[in-house]
């Protein structure tokens, strides 16, 4: 049976929080988390969710480009050697179709912009540092016994909003189909807590929905805009001491509901939703709409 290509736009919005670790680390600042300082928001780049969501699929058995073979950084010639002589890269790999890439095949180069894409995430928090000092046990010189010593920088809690795009219009080039959508979406749900490592373990995925329109012309902004996050207790350090307000969120989904197709969404049951003042359960407020859990 024929795969079906993606033919409707989507917007996405994704929310998750980090509890004493490291969201995405800023090499020019001693690995620190990125911060917008004037601000005091923890800032993550759309590259580390691609990253998550590349090596969810990796482990899944799913073919990736963008990847190391055998734990080592190689050239992308190497990947498509690796994948078999005469590939069609598209088919064969699926980070292509759902984000694009620059492919060197042969004398010839390929670029394909990506159907999917995400804005960098930023905190709807006002986020504090924890700086540690961290020993090894190793020695640091080889006439030196004592430990290397060196920093370990987190955050103390981040609550994090990410804003994406699904593009009909691309994914009819690069073939993303529905099937890829519905491993997005699946990754978007479970990637983060799988991929945890030492300085990546305590970040929850709290919300995503993936709003699907009725065509491939409609976008209706970022959808960041129209949450709030209430803070129960005076700076948060956990997901009991926050609500999040989607009162505007419903309300200006509800006066766009013409356009929009379905919500297919993941909500997490520690996150409390707050809508016109009240605790409301997701599906009540959007019951407006067609719903589809991931």
């Amino acid at each position: 049976m024929e795969k079906k290509i993606i033919d409707k736009n989507s917007e996405i919005l994704f929310v998750y929080d980090a509890k004493l670790c490291n969201p995405n680390g800023d090499p020019d600042e001693e690995n620190r988390p990125r911060m917008d300082w004037e601000k005091e928001i923890n800032l993550v780049s759309d590259l580390r969710v691609k990253r998550y969501i590349r090596d969810y699929l990796d482990e899944q058995g799913i073919p990736i480009y963008v990847r190391k073979i055998e734990g080592k950084s190689v050239k992308p010639e190497e990947v498509i050697k690796n994948a078999g002589e005469d590939i069609d890269e598209l088919d064969t790999f699926i980070d292509i179709r759902l984000f694009g890439a620059t492919i060197p095949i042969k004398k010839e180069t390929r670029t394909y912009i990506g159907p999917v894409q995400f804005n960098w995430g930023y905190s709807l928090n006002r986020v504090e540092l924890l700086e540690a000092s961290i020993t090894s046990h190793f020695a640091s010189r080889e006439n030196n016994q004592q430990g290397a010593i060196g920093k370990d920088y987190r955050v103390k809690y981040s609550f994090i909003a990410f804003s994406g795009i699904v593009s009909a219009k691309r994914a009819n080039i690069t073939r993303l189909t529905e099937d890829d959508i519905n491993l997005f979406d699946r990754a978007m749900k479970e990637s983060i807590p799988l991929q945890a490592t030492r300085s990546k373990i305590g970040q929850y995925p709290r919300l995503y929905m993936r709003v699907e329109y009725q065509d491939d012309k409609t976008f209706l902004g970022d959808l960041r805009d129209y949450i709030k996050l209430v803070e129960i207790v005076e700076k948060p350090r956990k997901i009991e001491d926050v609500q999040l307000d989607i009162t505007d969120l419903v309300e200006f989904l509800q006066k766009n509901k013409d356009v929009i197709s379905k919500i297919y969404y993941f909500k997490h049951p520690q996150l409390c939703l707050v809508c016109g003042g009240n605790v409301v359960d997701f599906r009540d407020a959007f019951s407006a709409f067609e719903l589809v859990e991931v």
